[in-house]
């Protein structure tokens, strides 16, 4: 049985929960709340895990034997005795704070016994000998990846597409030893993403002494999430993939553009897929006034937390939307500070439709704290941006035609080895020199241009972002072969006529339409009035 497979079955259990009343959107989280702790017996048992992380009392072997409301309360009970450490007499059961994170408030809404005694039995008959070749986390990654794809969940807010989170993974480079966060956690995907790289680089991490390994395990990892139900999703994935982080965990509850976000460490790399939208008051709303330019619009605001909290060279790659690249006043203002402070090296152009917020148009920005020879400068520290348009005349993607890493490739080719962006970039693509495209006076020079016009890779000085584009980033050159030349376009008079012609042959078949259906009264009375309102108009 495949991990696809078991995600299904998994995921077939929704309707299970849906007989009980249950909503839509509170699925996976119903789901987790028990898959957690069979995955964890079955780590243990796989001895995956050094030892049993779940207190006596509340462990799948004590809920797998029994039925009826015995089941179903002593369930309820052991959700409360793993959130607040204490029985139902208040004597204490566990003292992990972590474990108390994971469960704080966790409350079944099951109310069928029947129902529990089905997730059970389902979960007891899964080949988990199969999942377990896999890794659980990579089979509990993908059913929250399942959970996103389905829109009527409302989860796809907080899931970045795996082939994405990959490929910026990759481009970045994480190293034993560094810091890493995310401010905008979610389910933790870049966190775990950086972590299983490392694991890949180090021969899962035998390569490292016994300290270097507990740093990874503790403290290599740091993110922060504002929604209580996202971060118990974050710290389950965390743990099954063998990241413990602090006391907090990993993921840490709170509000990165308040306190929360205040008070992190400075970190050598920052990834990040900051949620979309404008504050509007509330405990999501921007309160930190260390930022130098102040902002209503969270995308601006996370992406000055991010460029002032990394270390001298840190690194960062950061999804952002396309109005972070082209908003005017502070908008104006961040992007001349990132560009002072940081070396903004590369910014790709990411394709419509790879996300579930269907419609917004992204990219991925890449930059590293000081300039490319000095870490420690912090002015003009960019002279180049290079930029990849992986969106003009891409394919629609979607569930039918999905984003994966292939259509990422060709990009992590051309970025290069280094992780700061530093590669040799020449391989085919030409540098942007204003003067010579707009005024070619050579034939050199116009095949230059022509090259330049159709390939995806070009770069472009940081004068003539200044001087052309006022520090606009929104850079595309590429033409739509959807889009239609408005020099070639019929006389205006002629696309009116056009329109009319249509627009009767429509209301011809609609007056066809209502005699067939026993409306002619009412066809008649709209052609008298549809006549009358062509007449005033001529």
């Amino acid at each position: 049985m495949s991990n696809n497979d078991i995600v299904q079955k998994l995921w077939n259990l929704c309707d299970v929960l849906r007989d009980d009343g249950i909503n839509y959107s509170d699925y996976v989280g119903e789901l987790v709340m028990l898959l957690f702790i069979k995955m964890v017996h079955e780590n243990t048992e796989a001895e995956t895990l050094d030892k049993h992380i779940l207190p006596e009392g509340c462990r799948w072997t004590d809920l797998n034997a029994k039925s009826g409301l015995v089941l179903l309360n002593d369930y309820k009970q052991m959700l409360f005795s793993l959130s607040t450490g204490k029985d139902a007499e208040g004597h204490k059961v566990h003292d992990d704070k972590l474990i108390s994170a994971i469960y704080a408030d966790a409350q079944t809404r099951l109310r069928e016994p029947r129902h529990l005694e089905q997730m059970i039995r389902t979960l007891d008959q899964i080949d988990w000998f199969s999942a377990q070749k896999d890794g659980l986390g990579d089979l509990y990654e993908g059913l929250l990846e399942k959970n996103a794809g389905e829109t009527k969940s409302g989860a796809g807010q907080y899931f970045t597409p795996r082939a994405l989170i990959n490929s910026m993974v990759r481009c970045i480079k994480p190293r034993p030893g560094e810091v890493i966060q995310d401010p905008a956690a979610g389910t933790a995907g870049f966190l775990i993403a950086a972590h299983e790289y490392i694991k890949r680089i180090t021969d899962d991490l035998y390569t490292l002494s016994l300290k270097e390994r507990a740093f990874q395990k503790n403290q290599a990892f740091v993110g922060i999430e504002l929604v209580p139900s996202t971060r118990r999703l974050a710290l389950m994935n965390c743990l099954l993939h063998g990241m413990e982080g602090d006391e907090e965990g990993v993921v840490h509850q709170g509000n990165a553009l308040g306190m929360a976000g205040l008070h992190l460490a400075r970190a050598d790399i920052i990834l990040a897929n900051p949620p979309f939208g404008t504050s509007k008051g509330g405990e999501a709303s921007i309160t930190r006034d260390d930022l130098t330019h102040k902002t209503s619009n969270k995308q601006l605001a996370f992406l000055q937390h991010i460029y002032r909290n990394l270390k001298p060279g840190g690194r960062a790659a950061v999804v952002l939307p396309d109005n972070v690249l082209f908003e005017a006043g502070v908008g104006t203002s961040v992007r001349r500070d990132l560009m002072n402070k940081c070396n903004l090296h590369t910014i790709l152009r990411l394709p419509t439709g790879i996300f579930y917020a269907q419609g917004v148009k992204t990219n991925v920005l890449f930059f590293t704290k000081g300039s490319a020879t000095d870490k420690f400068q912090d002015e003009n520290c960019t002279k180049n941006v290079w930029v990849y348009d992986l969106r003009t005349n891409m394919p629609s993607f979607g569930k039918r035609t999905p984003f994966t890493e292939s259509h990422l490739k060709p990009f992590e080719t051309v970025y290069g080895e280094e992780a700061n962006g530093q590669s040799p970039r020449e391989e085919g693509e030409w540098s942007f020199n204003a003067a010579e495209i707009d005024a070619p006076d050579s034939a050199e020079n116009q095949d230059v241009a022509d090259r330049l016009i159709t390939s995806r890779w070009r770069v472009f000085s940081r004068d003539w972002i200044r001087d052309t584009k006022g520090d606009s980033l929104d850079i595309s050159w590429l033409k739509d072969n959807c889009s239609v030349d408005a020099a070639s376009l019929p006389e205006p008079s002629v696309l009116a006529g056009e329109a009319m012609s249509e627009l009767v042959q429509a209301l011809g078949e609609l007056d066809t339409l209502m005699r067939d259906l026993g409306a002619g009264d009412e066809a008649d009375a709209q052609k008298v009035l549809l006549d009358a309102l062509l007449g005033e108009g001529k």
